[in-house]
């Protein structure tokens, strides 16, 4: 992931900070559950925040984020929240399928997989 430019800076500085607090607390980090950590889900949130700020389509004037909702049994949702700067219908429509578009072609880079309920094509294969 530190090859994603657009996360760079905030990967060093995270791992500076974590790094920090770590070795603040004497936390042995040989065993995963000791001390703070990066985690995917949430380099990968920082990362679409990243991503909505720098897109010209997002409109800088209005609210943008993107947040964990209650996990479930079928993983953890992302709320990608933010207000286009293109008013036109179709054109809205354009730019939201452009970020989704976007996420989906991106996700793997996160080690992180989209989860889709299983349909009735899904069960007819098996």
């Amino acid at each position: 992931m530190k090859q994603i430019q657009i996360l760079k800076p905030y990967l060093e500085d995270k791992i500076k900070e974590i790094k920090e607090y770590n070795e603040k607390i004497g936390a042995e980090t040989d065993m995963p559950v000791n001390g703070r950590r990066l985690t995917n889900i949430g380099v990968f949130r920082k990362y679409l925040e990243l991503y909505l700020a720098d897109n010209p389509n997002v409109s800088k004037e209005a609210t943008s984020m993107v947040r964990h909702l209650q996990p479930t049994e079928k993983g953890i949702p992302l709320e990608v929240y933010c207000f286009s700067s293109e008013k036109a219908w179709v054109k809205y429509e354009e730019v939201q399928a452009d970020i989704f578009d976007h996420i989906f072609a991106i996700i793997p880079q996160f080690e992180l997989r989209i989860f889709q309920s299983v349909s009735g094509n899904d069960l007819a294969k098996v």
